[in-house]
């Protein structure tokens, strides 16, 4: 036979606080304008906004290879403009 012995008594527990869970602003002397611009800048440091819109259609994988390959491809042009100048990647190439 088991016994229960907390039979609906607390017994000293305590439940712990919980957070807000998710992206929280604390709006200070009814600033409101000013929390609603930290919220919107949380919400792009955190890729929402990106991550709900690659979700709104499926992308087949090839696809998805495709953009992060091109993405890559667009960084080191990039970079390499940095190093070289900025009539490095305007040379057309000839077929």
């Amino acid at each position: 036979m088991r016994h229960n012995y907390n039979q609906g008594q607390n017994r000293g527990f305590k439940p712990k606080q919980e957070k807000p869970q998710g992206l929280t602003v604390e709006v200070r002397n009814g600033d409101v304008t000013k929390a609603l611009r930290i919220f919107k800048k949380k919400v792009m440091e955190a890729g929402i906004i990106q991550e709900v819109r690659e979700r709104e259609y499926y992308t087949k994988p090839s696809e998805k290879r495709a953009k992060a390959k091109a993405a890559g491809r667009k960084r080191w042009l990039k970079k390499q403009e940095k190093l070289e100048g900025p009539n490095f990647g305007s040379k057309q190439r000839r077929r």
